[in-house]
């Protein structure tokens, strides 16, 4: 993944080897890491915390230079929309059905987007969080896959991950750097919001 898909607030954590050496907002981990690069024995990685995938920056140059360069990344403003209801949070999207969808939504009370709404809400409750713990679990597998692949007890730690073990995924990461495994550990457990 680059930078340019990434606003600059995006929450992102740097490792310096197994050590963590930043977290916070992408701008302040790419100056903190700009910072560290020179005397670096080991790689530095960066990672985005909302889904553990390593993201690749261009830190050359000074701070300022820098900063124009992951600001320039950002793109210009999306268009304002004009249909929906902007100040309810309504977004239009396409949605293709078959027709004998399509007829069955047309005859619900309130018509075919209030039905979906219906359908989506039910799903999420009926969900109880199965979506952000697996959401978390891929996060997590991704930093572990990038950072401790070559790890005693990889193989161990994932299937426990993916278990949903948090007991076994400790034994497993046991011998792991400290700060390896708390990442692992926070991006594991499940966003409220998923």
């Amino acid at each position: 993944m680059t930078e340019n898909a990434l606003p600059l607030a995006t929450p992102c954590t740097a490792f310096l080897g197994p050590q963590r050496l930043a977290t916070g907002d992408l701008a302040d981990v790419a100056l903190a890491v700009n910072a560290r690069l020179a005397d670096a024995a080991n790689p530095i990685l960066i990672f985005e915390d909302a889904t553990g995938a390593q993201i690749d920056i261009d830190l050359r140059g000074t701070t300022a230079q820098i900063i124009a360069r992951l600001a320039a990344y950002q793109g210009p403003a999306p268009e304002a929309r004009k249909r929906g209801r902007p100040k309810l949070g309504v977004v239009a999207r396409e949605v293709t059905l078959l027709p004998r969808q399509w007829d069955w939504l047309a005859r619900q009370p309130g018509g075919a987007s209030q039905a979906l709404r219906r359908l989506v809400d039910q799903a999420r409750k009926a969900d109880e969080g199965r979506t952000a713990q697996r959401l978390a679990h891929e996060r997590a597998y991704r930093f572990m896959s990038a950072l401790a692949g070559d790890y005693p007890h990889f193989e161990a730690a994932s299937r426990a991950l993916f278990a949903n073990d948090p007991a076994a995924l400790a034994t497993a990461m046991e011998a792991w750097p400290a700060d390896v495994r708390d990442h692992v550990l926070l991006l594991a457990h499940p966003d409220e919001d998923a």
